[in-house]
């Protein structure tokens, strides 16, 4: 982006999620910082990536938010919902996406100048937009989810048993649904916004292409409205498809805990680990809080790096094989 227009943009949005206390101080440091990379970069779809997906996961946050703080608790032990989030939680969901946007940019020779994306080439721009597309499918799902009126069930269970709102890997269609959407929305602004190259641009752009793009059997295809809706398409599934993951790796991997006087499943803050005793309890409160699922390996914040990951390296894996690319151009060769 040029710098007059990424210096009012980043500024901007960290100005709001001081206002709107949507971030904790770290928080805004650290999204200050993931902000300026996603700038950094010449196209500016990746930076309008990071912004949909910032007010989308706040105004997902703050659907009906005195509802959802009723139908969980805090490990604190005040009511649940979630509050400002860590710079732990800012890494957890732009970490993937902030080293791949830089790879790219690397491999553009630090140019300023904005080359086109032939079709069927450089597979980072597929992993960038896979990562956003899942961890808003996420955002969505989790947020919006938690106010289905039929209970979740259990995606590890054998019979998808059902279980309090809130718990790790806990789905329901209302949710599965609100995932698609988030990523949709994802798809969308990067079907906008990506320099897609027509099929006269590939043939201009020669010795610009970008070192390692790969270059398929099809790399000497533009891309036409049929592509990029098919792109969109794809985009979405595949977003959505990383939600479903979260939530198996958060039913297998995370630890839910819930209060056994209330039924209320308890929240890590920050995305941390639940403590099995609460820091404030009596001995004869000791007992009150019981695992009901998973093994307790991973916090929220290392699952959604972990999902995240798993869905960007896999979006460049398929989007390889189809467009038959080597692997190994993900790194230049």
């Amino acid at each position: 982006m040029h710098p007059y227009i990424a210096v009012p943009a980043v500024s901007l949005l960290v100005l709001r999620a001081w206002s709107n206390n949507s971030l904790t101080p770290a928080g805004i440091a650290v999204a200050t910082l993931t902000a300026i990379v996603h700038a950094l970069h010449p196209w500016p779809v990746f930076f309008a990536l990071l912004v949909v997906f910032f007010l989308g996961g706040t105004a997902a946050t703050k659907v009906k938010h005195d509802i959802k703080q009723t139908l969980t608790l805090a490990s604190s032990g005040a009511t649940g919902g979630e509050g400002p989030r860590t710079h732990i939680q800012v890494l957890a969901n732009s970490v993937v996406a902030s080293v791949l946007i830089l790879l790219h940019y690397l491999r553009l020779g630090g140019s300023r100048e904005e080359v086109c994306w032939p079709y069927g080439q450089d597979l980072l721009v597929v992993g960038i937009v896979s990562n956003y597309a899942a961890v808003a499918a996420d955002t969505f799902s989790s947020e919006l989810g938690i106010l289905s009126k039929s209970k979740p069930r259990l995606i590890t269970s054998w019979d998808l048993r059902e279980v309090p709102p809130g718990t790790n890997g806990g789905i329901s269609v209302e949710g599965t649904l609100a995932g698609f959407l988030g990523s949709f929305t994802i798809a969308l602004t990067a079907g906008v916004l990506l320099p897609f190259c027509s099929s006269g641009a590939v043939a201009k752009l020669g010795s610009k292409l970008p070192n390692g793009s790969g270059g398929g059997i099809v790399s000497s295809i533009g891309w036409g409205w049929q592509e990029i809706s098919l792109f969109i398409v794809a985009v979405t599934i595949w977003g959505g498809l990383g939600s479903l993951l979260d939530s198996f790796l958060g039913g297998f991997l995370q630890a839910s805990v819930v209060d056994a006087r209330t039924g209320k499943v308890i929240e890590g803050i920050g995305g941390k680990k639940v403590p099995t005793q609460s820091l404030h309890s009596k001995k004869t409160d000791e007992s009150s809080r019981k695992i009901v699922s998973g093994r307790g390996l991973l916090d929220n914040n290392a699952v959604n790096v972990l999902m995240a990951f798993t869905m960007s390296m896999g979006g460049m894996l398929v989007a390889g094989y189809i467009w038959e690319i080597p692997v190994q151009s993900i790194l230049g060769y």
